[in-house]
């Protein structure tokens, strides 16, 4: 694609200097604010009319093809895959051998890989956001799962002493595992 192609897509025309082509492939449009590793080159990295902007990162063996967008504070990295119309924005985080296409966008703080999940002998818990668990309808932070007041929340569910070491064994786990 040409700087001028580019400028069609984006639909302004932004400095000459504010992207470059990668130096891989020459094919692939990268914001000079954005970081991609030149080494990280296998079969093309950034290729295509693939764009990466903003503060994104590519790195490892990661690729971004197509049509695809990497952009804000995304990062792409190990032997992820970003290509098709894919868009993958805000502070999302694409890696280990996970793939993005089609028209699919995952932007926030989104998560690729499923969250924990556990099926307890009371109540399902879940990794519901980064830094909660989801216990039955109850969502709090790890910590104030490990603290007195989730203890005395168990013990208004009905918990025995057996359920609430069982609880607290699995809340060890979502600490110790989860996002």
């Amino acid at each position: 694609m040409t700087f001028k192609q580019l400028t069609g897509i984006l639909g302004y025309t932004p400095e000459a200097t504010a992207f470059v082509q990668h130096l891989n492939n020459g094919k692939g449009w990268i914001a000079i604010t954005a970081h991609v590793d030149s080494s990280s080159y296998i079969e093309g990295v950034v290729s295509g009319n693939a764009r990466v902007s903003g503060d994104a990162q590519v790195y490892g063996n990661a690729r971004v093809s197509g049509n695809a967008q990497v952009y804000g504070n995304a990062w792409v990295y190990g032997n992820a895959r970003v290509y098709g119309n894919a868009r993958v924005y805000g502070d999302a985080q694409v890696y280990g051998n996970a793939w993005v296409s089609g028209d699919a966008q995952v932007s926030g703080d989104a998560w690729v890989k499923p969250p924990l999940f556990i099926v307890g002998s009371k109540y399902s818990l879940c990794n519901a956001k980064k830094g909660h668990i989801q216990i039955g309808c109850h969502c709090h932070t790890f910590k104030w799962w490990q603290s007195k007041e989730a203890e005395k929340l168990a013990i208004e569910q009905g918990f025995d002493k057996e359920t609430i070491a069982e609880y607290k064994a699995y809340i060890r786990l979502f600490a110790k595992i989860g996002k």
